[in-house]
């Protein structure tokens, strides 16, 4: 069982998150940042203006990518 949390990631870090899994900055609108990825069939949306991101977003998020958790802390390791 993980202890790590979803909680508390920092939007640096989140970002830096979505480029390492190949997502790139589209767009930026009033407070909002779009990323794309060629698999995807959506835009990720993200705040730009909450830190640290909340935990349902990145939820919502890693559903999008399709990744789990345990996959998401690794990619924070790199």
């Amino acid at each position: 069982m993980s202890t790590k949390h979803l909680r508390n990631i920092e939007l640096k870090e989140f970002r830096r998150f979505l480029e390492q899994v190949g997502c790139r900055l589209i767009r930026q609108k009033s407070g909002h940042e779009m990323y794309s990825r060629e698999d995807l069939l959506r835009s990720i949306t993200l705040q730009s203006h909450i830190s640290p991101v909340p935990e349902f977003i990145i939820k919502n998020i890693l559903r999008q990518l399709n990744m789990t958790k345990e996959e998401f802390f690794e990619e924070l390791e790199k």
